[in-house]
């Protein structure tokens, strides 16, 4: 019986071991876009184009940090990072307003 145990355990911890590494071959991207609306645990965004994962287009998405829906309103621009297979945005940073130049 001890055995078994020693085995699944084992087994138990490479997976766990293989399941990490998969997850950090997921390739990375820059998202940007501009908020069109805000939900409870969602931002529903106007993206750009991402070059080797999503044509721009309107969509809702979750975030990894629901506190930052505190933060954001509709009509900001924002940033993030998504992943390969990963409709969530993570590290979301809204993104400041560029300065207006004053005119003479």
């Amino acid at each position: 019986m001890t055995f078994l145990r020693r085995f699944a355990a084992t087994l138990a911890v490479l997976c766990l071991l293989a399941s990490l590494s998969l997850a950090q071959q997921k390739k990375s991207y820059v998202f940007k876009g501009k908020v069109e609306a805000v939900g409870e645990r969602t931002l529903n965004v106007a993206n750009e184009k991402i070059e080797g994962w999503m044509e721009a287009m309107t969509m809702t998405y979750n975030v990894d940090n629901p506190d930052v829906l505190k933060k954001i309103k509709p009509g900001d621009k924002i940033t993030a990072t998504v992943y390969d297979g990963d409709y969530v945005l993570h590290n979301v940073q809204v993104v400041p307003p560029a300065p207006q130049s004053k005119g003479k």
